[in-house]
């Protein structure tokens, strides 16, 4: 089974992609980019997408797309999160597919590479090239301080609010030359440096599986893993994880890889988008802590 849609598949999936097409525009729109001169033409293509079929399939709105998001990222150098760049390449890989051949096959095949390198260079940077993520200090530090990941910290690591609030202190950055008195006291219990742990191993594996398989050749075994992997790298990542819109950009960008026919697994997307959009807007593990704790 090959991967690419061949010449004559060119639409058998169109309604698919005029979804990944949709569900880009609404990433878009629900996580707004971008100083005051390029975020509302960004806005305003993405909402023309929406309300129009036919600027929807137009190669020059995902290239205008991409060139205002390069914008964006030279006017936030080098400070833009890693996503945006990815969301770039995406919006010229819908763009340079919307004016291929076989658009389907062009965009299924830059899908799959865009995400397959994505977690590879991932993976790479976390265990080849900086100190702090193997060793598991990473999480124990993000845990600690990151307000975003105080609802993680307290549900499964066995903090309580006050110890967070009390290990922020200890942690804070002091006036360069200043020292403290008497070294601070951090808490940590054993959940807190499981979870930690395990956060460390299970990112790397689950992003080092998922590149593999989305650059292995495309037998129709692999195919199946591709979409298991990353749907599950989505539901537990995203849970905790305050980056909203990468997952939607990996959801947006796997269902690139479906084909029309495959009704269950196009739905199964569309839910788990809505599911990440539910994460990022309803403070469960906060609800679900304070109520069982």
């Amino acid at each position: 089974m090959t991967d690419a849609a061949s010449p004559g598949d060119s639409h058998d999936s169109s309604k698919t992609h005029d979804d990944v097409r949709r569900l880009t525009a609404i990433a878009l729109l629900l996580r707004p980019m971008g100083e005051w001169y390029v975020r509302p033409v960004i806005l305003a293509l993405a909402m023309l997408a929406l309300i129009s079929p036919a600027a929807l399939r137009r190669s020059w709105l995902w290239n205008a797309l991409a060139l205002l998001i390069a914008v964006r990222i030279a006017g936030d150098w080098p400070l833009a999160d890693n996503h945006i760049y990815l969301l770039a390449y995406w919006c010229l890989a819908i763009g340079l597919a919307a004016a291929a051949p076989w658009p389907a096959g062009a965009l299924e095949r830059s899908s799959r590479l865009l995400i397959g390198l994505a977690f590879a260079f991932a993976v790479i940077w976390k265990a080849a090239l900086v100190p702090d993520f193997l060793d598991g200090r990473f999480f124990r530090v993000t845990l600690l301080t990151d307000p975003r990941f105080e609802d993680a910290a307290v549900l499964i690591g066995g903090l309580t609010r006050d110890q967070i609030r009390a290990n922020r202190d200890a942690l804070a950055a002091m006036p360069e030359g200043a020292v403290p008195l008497e070294p601070p006291v951090i808490v940590e219990t054993a959940r807190l440096r499981r979870l930690a742990s395990v956060s460390t191993i299970g990112i790397l594996l689950l992003e080092s599986v998922v590149s593999v398989v989305m650059l292995l050749p495309p037998y129709t075994t692999v195919r199946v893993m591709r979409h298991a992997l990353l749907l599950s790298f989505c539901a537990v990542t995203y849970a905790f994880a305050p980056v909203a819109g990468f997952g939607w950009l990996l959801l947006a960008m796997g269902l690139g890889q479906c084909r029309d026919q495959w009704k269950l697994l196009r739905v199964i997307y569309v839910g788990m988008f809505v599911l990440v959009l539910f994460y990022s807007e309803v403070p469960w593990a906060g609800l679900l802590a304070d109520l069982v704790l």
